[in-house]
């Protein structure tokens, strides 16, 4: 499972993440995306832990907790479909 933390500091780092969800378990994953066109951080990230007890106990500890400064929400990423319309699929026919 992978971890969707929104409502995140401007300021919150890729370490800040591993440190906070560490405590939890072992960090095997942790993607803090950038906005395409700025290189601006999204104000989310993605964490996934090694066992899928630790990613549970994480996800209820840290909902709606106050974290550097912000009030995140921190729950199971919903798996992301493909883009359905013709334009995607003109240029990527690998689908």
């Amino acid at each position: 499972m992978t971890i969707f933390i929104g409502n995140l500091s401007w300021e919150t780092e890729v370490e800040d993440l591993e440190q906070l969800f560490s405590s939890y378990g072992v960090v095997k994953k942790c993607y803090l995306p950038l906005d395409r066109e700025t290189g601006r951080k999204r104000g989310f990230a993605f964490v996934d832990l090694n066992d899928h007890n630790s990613e549970k106990k994480a996800i209820d500890d840290l909902q709606d907790v106050e974290w550097m400064g912000r009030e995140i929400r921190v729950n199971e990423a919903e798996k992301r479909g493909r883009p359905n319309n013709k334009k995607y699929n003109k240029f990527n026919r690998n689908n």
